[in-house]
């Protein structure tokens, strides 16, 4: 148990540090009979770290420099993309180079044309950009046909994947979203430190100046499921509120914020100022993580003939892996609570780590700026 406990934490704090803004592409594709179109928005600074773009090497990359680029980028990400109906094969040819703006920065966005010999009742993909490189990857798909919406993910153990090309259910609609939202809270790894943060002292009781172990699981549990709870209820407001466009904020703002919350809860794992009031910390700053998860659910588009029932999937996704992550560490951190590993290293240890993190974080998102290699 305790091994478990301490390669959980490790995991969390290893998996941020070596990926603090993951590497994301969003590919989108409409099959109309025999013809398959698509876009795909890739990050200008993963194409600048594959081929190079930046050509005078001042730190920014201009139109002029993409536009010089555009048939090396063609060649290089087509190269990487196979597309089949029915088991032939369809080739990709570019139609337009365009420059958009995800919440994370710029993206090179590449439109393409894939004739088929004939329609089919099957699409296969099979997604290889940057696997080679970055293992860590993923490349977000959203396959429109016949009015319908799916989604899937593209990784190096899922680079190939087929699918039925039939009118999605509104089941199954919920289900890939739902997915997503397991999927973004996993690599969400400010919002899993901004949780880790609020669950850490949850095992312990602070008396006077001293923490001391809780006598009983049911006083940890039932804190922690208010802080669950505050945090859910307070995300699920603003994540649906942007998601359906009531209420924007700029990203590097959010990001920020985001930021300066996990330096604020890990803060107060040390010097505890809210210790009986972590549940209205997890509510007020969950308001500013709900923008977060927004911004992916944006990235990621919405079904607009089931627009309520993909937000709620992506939303109960989101609880499922925020629940995975309690379920896993509660009886581990209750088991160990009395140790020095736990009091020492993991609680006070592991709390400075994440306020280091978060605190270069904040630095590099207020100021837009890159300082650490990761």
């Amino acid at each position: 148990m305790s091994r478990a406990l301490l390669v959980l934490a490790l995991w969390a704090l290893a998996t941020a540090a070596t990926a603090h803004k993951p590497s994301d592409s969003y590919l989108s594709i409409t099959v109309d009979g025999a013809i398959v179109r698509g876009q795909w928005d890739i990050a200008l600074r993963d194409l600048d770290f594959a081929i190079g773009l930046d050509d005078n090497g001042d730190g920014n990359i201009t139109w002029g420099e993409l536009r010089a680029h555009q048939k090396e980028i063609a060649a290089y990400t087509l190269a990487r993309l196979t597309i089949a109906l029915d088991g032939a094969s369809c080739q990709p040819q570019p139609t337009d180079y365009l420059v958009d703006h995800h919440s994370d920065g710029a993206y090179a966005v590449l439109r393409f044309d894939a004739g088929c010999p004939g329609e089919g009742r099957s699409l296969e993909l099979g997604y290889n950009l940057f696997f080679d490189i970055d293992p860590q990857h993923k490349g977000l798909l959203r396959l429109q046909y016949a009015g319908s919406t799916r989604t899937a993910i593209f990784s190096p153990e899922a680079s190939r994947q087929a699918f039925e090309l039939t009118r999605a259910s509104r089941f199954s609609q919920f289900v890939d979203y739902g997915r997503e939202g397991v999927w973004h809270i996993w690599i969400g790894f400010d919002h899993i430190l901004f949780l880790l943060s609020l669950l850490l002292p949850a095992v312990l009781v602070l008396t006077g100046r001293r923490w001391e172990p809780v006598a009983r699981f049911k006083t940890a549990l039932w804190d922690v499921l208010k802080i669950v709870t505050a945090f859910t209820i307070a995300h699920s407001i603003t994540l649906s509120l942007a998601a359906l466009g009531i209420i924007s904020l700029p990203t590097r703002l959010t990001e920020s914020a985001i930021a300066l919350s996990v330096v604020l809860a890990a803060l107060n794992n040390i010097f505890p100022l809210f210790q009986r009031r972590r549940w209205m910390v997890a509510f007020a700053f969950g308001l500013i993580h709900g923008f977060g998860f927004a911004s992916v659910l944006a990235d990621l588009g919405l079904p607009r003939d089931a627009l309520l029932l993909a937000l709620v999937g992506f939303n109960l996704g989101v609880e499922a892996g925020q629940l995975a992550i309690v379920t896993a560490f509660l009886p581990a951190a209750y088991w160990l609570r009395r140790t020095m590993l736990y009091q020492r290293i993991i609680f006070i240890g592991g709390s400075m780590l994440i306020c280091a993190l978060a605190g270069m974080w904040l630095v590099e998102r207020a100021f837009n700026l890159k300082l650490m290699l990761f």
